[in-house]
């Protein structure tokens, strides 16, 4: 067929991918109409990783799985906007490595909201003025973010999905490198570029900020300014780029949780993450580990926090596979709470292996 016959066969095509994905639309007017009256969620984590997985198994190529579910992400975002738009909470302003996340699992058709700090995240979740939120938990090179596991500690939120994104940083500012006196990000950044900065940065003063995208603001108003942030920060604010992808490990991934009020259904390969304190006494920790292999559980990551409220005392965070629903897991949660002074399950949501 000549290149003109073949094109015409993707137009063809094209019309008919359109009604067809009107016609998917139609469902889902009608699909968020029953949704209102019964008071169910617009967005359900458990329904999206079952759409996902149906979209992978019916793949037989030549179009990549990764591709799919990107045309599919936006398909489900316009959705939302049918049934009704929700509102997502991010670290801002506009820019930052949250902001991009959220748009990575939400997609375009949704609001939303910039905050100032991550607690208020949690504050906006919690009083009902976003749906739902989006915070960084811990990266592959710094490790856990100390903002958002205080405020999981102080509030009641729910963990109903995670996001596992790739982060590249980049030094931009609107002069020579040789000009640049100050440099600003958040201070989890600077660890994770800690290397680099030191041989090539090492005479700018390190500022730490709230978040990269503001930091990159900043350094647009500044003379003599710099900023590390996301590749998309520099073109929002008019920086230029002076060095790309300067994070001193390359395979550099930051783990996001969505927060909501409640959390996830299972869904056959889910993931938990509590919240527990245990006495000051030799072994207690130990106990409390026991349990979970003693069931077979397998844990995927241990953390901790200092107790704000007593010295030498301290919250830890442990993410493990299995769903609180599940009966291994329900019987291991019952007997963890009797080695500690405290526990809480934080959420339980599929599991996400995706790097987005």
């Amino acid at each position: 067929m000549s290149l003109e016959e073949l094109r015409k066969k993707i137009d063809a095509m094209d019309e008919q991918l359109v009604e067809l994905i009107n016609q998917r639309a139609r469902i889902v007017s009608e699909i968020g109409k029953l949704k209102v009256s019964q008071d169910k969620p617009i967005y359900s984590p458990d329904r999206e990783k079952a759409v996902f997985d149906k979209i992978a198994k019916c793949n037989a190529g030549p179009m990549p799985d990764k591709t799919l579910s990107a045309i599919w992400r936006e398909i489900m975002s316009g959705s939302f906007f049918l049934e009704r738009p929700l509102c997502i909470a991010y670290l801002g302003p506009e820019g930052s490595f949250s902001h991009n996340a959220a748009i990575l699992k939400f997609g375009q058709s949704v609001d939303y909201e910039a905050t100032a700090d991550i607690r208020a995240i949690f504050e906006d979740v919690a009083k009902g003025h976003c749906d739902f939120g989006i915070v960084p938990i811990e990266n592959s090179a710094g490790g856990g973010v100390r903002e958002s596991l205080d405020a999981f500690v102080e509030t009641e939120a729910m963990i109903c999905a995670e996001v596992n994104m790739a982060i590249h940083h980049n030094l931009m500012a609107n002069c020579p490198i040789s000009q640049v006196q100050r440099v600003y990000s958040q201070p989890e950044v600077f660890a994770q570029c800690r290397n680099w900065l030191a041989g090539s940065c090492k005479d700018a003063e390190l500022i730490p900020m709230a978040s990269s995208s503001r930091a990159a603001k900043l350094a647009s108003e500044e003379a003599g300014s710099a900023a590390i942030a996301s590749a998309v920060a520099a073109e929002i604010y008019g920086l230029k780029i002076l060095f790309h992808d300067i994070e001193d490990i390359s395979n550099n991934i930051t783990r996001f949780l969505i927060i909501a009020k409640a959390d996830a259904k299972p869904t056959g390969d889910d993931k938990t993450i509590i919240l527990f304190s245990t006495a000051h006494k030799t072994g207690a920790l130990v106990d409390v580990l026991n349990v979970f292999k003693n069931y077979d559980i397998n844990m995927t990551n241990i953390g901790s926090r200092p107790n704000k409220k007593r010295e030498w005392e301290y919250y830890f965070f442990v993410d493990f596979l299995g769903h609180k629903a599940d009966k291994n897991v329900a019987k291991a949660l019952d007997e963890a709470k009797r080695h500690c002074l405290q526990l809480s399950v934080l959420g339980s949501f599929p599991r996400s292996t995706a790097i987005l």
